[in-house]
């Protein structure tokens, strides 16, 4: 096993999850907002699960998006 190449592909993984996460929930934030569904001044519950099925590997993040 290389450990450089298997940490890039690791932190390629992660950016790439994290750039797109954030978008999504961005977008999901501002149309909620628009459709009134949400004031802007919440905080919403999050999960994370990452998920590796090759190594039965399977973590759940727990955290809170805060509005304002």
């Amino acid at each position: 096993m290389n450990d450089e190449a298997l940490n890039m592909s690791i932190r390629k993984f992660l950016k790439t999850v994290g750039v797109n996460s954030q978008l999504a929930i961005e977008k999901a934030v501002r149309k909620a907002i628009e459709d009134g569904k949400l004031k802007g001044s919440e905080s919403l519950p999050a999960t994370m699960t990452l998920n590796v099925g090759a190594l039965a590997l399977e973590v759940k993040f727990d955290g809170d998006l805060k509005l304002n």
